[in-house]
C-alpha cells in the first residue's frame, strides 16, 4: 500500500513526459520538413522554381515560416507565370488567395482584399478565400460587408468552423455597438492550401 502512491506518481510523470516528447517530436519533424523543402526549392539549377506550381510551393513554405515578404514576391512571380501559361482558374485562385494572405500578414489589407476578390472571381465556390476576404474586410472596419461574406462562406460550407465563429463574434460586436469598430481578435490559423506532392 505504501508503494502505490509513488508508483502512481511515477506513472503519471512518465505519461506526461511521453506526451510532451510526442508534441516536441512532431514540431521538430514539421520544422525539419519545411527546412528541407525550402532548401530543395531555393537551390539554384535544376530544382530551381521556374514554373507557377514550384513557386507556389516555395511561397507556401515561406508563409508557414512567416517569411511574408519573400512569399509575396514569389507568389507575384507565380501569378504572372500562371497567367502567361494559361493555367487553370483553380490554380490562379490558389495563388491569389495565398498572395492575399501574405499581404494581410503584412497588414496590407486593401491589396489583400483585391487578391481575395480575384481568387473568388477565378473560383466562386472557394470558402477559404471567403473567410480570408471577410477577415480582411473586418480589419478595414467594413463589418457589415464582412458579415455578409461570412454568410456566403457558410452557404457554401455549412460546417465551416472559422466562418461560424467569426460571424458569431461579429454579430455580437455589431449588436453591442452598431457602427462602432472593435479591434479585431487574433488572426485565425493560416488558411493557405498546400500543393500535393
Amino acid at each position: 500500500m505504501d508503494n502505490l502512491l509513488p508508483q502512481a506518481y511515477l506513472l503519471g510523470l512518465v505519461a506526461i513526459l511521453l506526451v510532451v516528447a510526442i508534441v516536441v517530436g512532431r514540431q521538430i519533424w514539421r520544422v525539419r520538413r519545411d527546412e528541407l523543402a525550402l532548401a530543395r526549392l531555393e537551390q539554384p539549377g535544376e530544382g530551381s522554381p521556374g514554373d507557377a506550381a514550384s513557386l507556389y510551393e516555395l511561397a507556401s513554405v515561406q508563409l508557414r515560416k512567416r517569411l511574408y515578404g519573400q512569399a509575396v514576391d514569389n507568389l507575384k512571380r507565380a501569378l504572372k507565370l500562371a497567367q502567361a501559361n494559361q493555367e487553370p482558374s483553380e490554380a490562379k485562385a490558389l495563388i491569389e488567395n495565398a498572395l492575399g494572405f501574405g499581404l494581410a500578414a503584412q497588414n496590407n489589407y486593401k491589396t489583400a482584399v483585391r487578391h481575395y476578390r480575384s481568387a473568388l472571381a477565378a473560383k466562386p465556390d472557394y470558402p477559404v478565400a471567403l473567410n480570408n476576404l471577410a477577415y480582411a474586410l473586418e480589419k478595414q472596419s467594413k463589418l457589415e460587408e464582412a458579415q455578409e461574406v461570412y454568410r456566403q462562406a457558410l452557404t457554401l460550407d455549412p460546417n465551416n468552423k472559422t466562418a461560424k465563429k467569426r460571424l458569431q463574434r461579429l454579430e455580437r460586436a455589431l449588436a453591442v455597438s452598431p457602427g462602432v469598430v472593435t479591434p479585431g481578435a487574433k488572426r485565425p490559423a493560416a488558411e493557405v492550401e498546400e500543393t500535393p506532392t
